[in-house]
């Protein structure tokens, strides 16, 4: 069985480290071995947070090497850029569109990067990108944006014979059980139809 390597990242607040426990908690009922590690850079000032995962038969370390992981799912445009090199030829990228600018940027020092969502589209097969804020907004609660792009990474992966409602269900607040489902259906439905950017 080979050893699936999936990088997270995002910036403080955006759920990246509670997506990483529900598919780490998924992976083991489904009987893999599973290591998790986080690295957060001032994540409650809205800083970059990553999560590593790595799941297979038997998984000495949880750090990955760049050129090695399998998908990236990015909770905001530029932090995908900043972690692209970590991706292998042929992997794959869900993506949340949506903007926060990093204080550099606030301050005017910097300009946020362009042709993000052009270059990648040349460069990958298999990337998926839309505003996982403004779907979660449609849902009726911004914070389920994480569970949204974590459908759309376990139907891209092929991970669906995980009774990931259960998971969802044993891992969120008992009032957030429903539209986390909910918001977790609506990223499985999305990866298809927006791969590449489709409608």
């Amino acid at each position: 069985m080979k050893t699936t390597n999936i990088l997270l990242v995002g910036v403080g607040g955006q759920g990246t480290i509670l997506a990483s426990k529900i598919l780490s908690s998924g992976l083991l009922e489904f009987g893999y071995d599973v290591k998790m590690a986080e690295i957060h850079g001032m994540s409650q000032r809205g800083g970059s947070v990553s999560t590593q995962v790595r799941f297979g038969k038997k998984i000495h370390s949880p750090v990955l090497e760049e050129g090695k992981v399998d998908v990236i799912i990015s909770f905001e445009k530029m932090e995908t850029y900043r972690w692209i090199k970590f991706l292998k030829e042929d992997g794959i990228v869900v993506m949340n569109t949506y903007e926060i600018p990093s204080a550099p940027i606030l301050s005017g020092n910097k300009k946020y990067p362009d042709g993000i969502i052009e270059e990648l589209s040349k460069r990958l097969e298999k990337f998926v990108f839309y505003d996982a804020l403004d779907e979660a907004v449609k849902l009726g609660n911004f914070k389920v944006l994480n569970t949204i792009m974590l459908g759309s990474l376990i139907k891209g992966m092929n991970l669906d014979g995980i009774d990931w409602d259960e998971i969802i269900k044993n891992n969120v607040k008992e009032k957030f059980i429903d539209i986390n489902i909910k918001a977790f259906n609506r990223g499985f439905e999305l990866y298809d139809n927006k791969l590449k950017g489709g409608k």
